[in-house]
């Protein structure tokens, strides 16, 4: 079996975070050149391009295997030196995770305050929506992730956690406005043309709900706001900017205090959740799985 030097390995590693072979090498106390050449010697060596050359550059889907090992070994060597007393006990362990948005809004963040403080951690969390987060994993950039994707990235394990249930809602005014109140035609001959709001330009949620709706024919009005938070988004709805699929358990207040019109009480769309992390005989990560998982239960539809 053709051995990985490591020299090499964590060059790779290095140019992938720092962007540049340049800035790569300005961290490595070495040349551009001789960051050029472990990387070329590293791909000969597995027979697989590893670096698409753009700026920034970006691994291939080969050169996302050695990234993620790399990161594997750097945790691992971490560890290592804190068993035999070769670092401050006094230093965090540094967990990075990925986050869809609606989770980080509701029930994600009090689940990271569950976590044991003697454990020292600190996050590092990259907010994406959950149909993306997984390519952070398989890139090598978190350890974890809440994802949409019940298959398992490669050498990571998953766990369901859920179903978040997303509500189409409006606000009063913009209900009477543009669909009628009470409504004088059927929803799905309305919506399609009512102003919608939208997470970003991948967020296709609201285009499926109108599918639906319409029996897989056409999608949301191309009248969209784009709000990219998950606060914002909500708050936007409430304001009148247009209707949109609003998290059920940041609805129901607004449901409750007359702020908010559910538009189709018969009808939600469930977003399944998992959680993925990486295989590794590490306690801390495997402490935090737990809380989460936990608290999502107590949250998430999981019937």
């Amino acid at each position: 079996m053709t051995e990985l030097p490591l020299d090499q390995v964590r060059t790779l590693l290095a140019v992938v975070d720092e962007g540049t072979f340049d800035a790569a090498a300005a961290a490595l106390h070495v040349t551009p050149s001789a960051v050029s050449q472990r990387v070329k010697a590293l791909e000969q060596r597995t027979g697989r391009v590893l670096l698409i050359r753009t700026k920034p550059v970006r691994p291939t889907e080969s050169g996302e295997v050695v990234v993620r090992f790399a990161r594997q070994l750097a945790r691992l060597e971490r560890e290592a030196h804190t068993e035999l007393g070769m670092t401050s006990s006094e230093e965090p362990t540094r967990l990075s995770i990925a986050v869809n948005s609606d989770s980080l809004a509701t029930w994600f963040l009090p689940a990271l305050t569950r976590v044991p403080e003697e454990l020292r951690l600190c996050y590092e969390l990259r907010r994406e929506d959950q149909d993306h987060t997984a390519a952070l994993l398989r890139e090598g950039l978190v350890m974890a992730a809440v994802t949409s994707s019940p298959d398992p990235v490669a050498g990571c394990s998953v766990r369901s956690l859920g179903r978040m249930s997303y509500v189409p809602a409006a606000s009063p005014g913009f209900a009477a406005r543009w669909l009628g109140d009470p409504p004088d035609v059927p929803l799905r001959d309305v919506l399609a043309d009512a102003p919608v709001v939208c997470f970003d330009r991948r967020d296709d949620i609201q285009d499926g709900f109108v599918r639906g709706l319409r029996r897989g024919r056409g999608g949301a009005s191309s009248l969209r706001h784009l709000v990219p938070t998950s606060e914002g988004f909500v708050d936007a709805v409430a304001a009148g900017m247009g209707w949109g699929m609003v998290p059920e358990v940041q609805a129901a207040p607004l449901l409750d205090a007359g702020r908010l019109v559910n538009l189709a009480p018969d009808r939600k769309v469930d977003i399944p959740l998992f959680w993925q992390q990486w295989k590794l005989d590490f306690p801390a990560l495997a402490t935090v799985a737990e809380i989460v998982a936990a608290t999502a239960s107590e949250v998430l539809d999981t019937a």
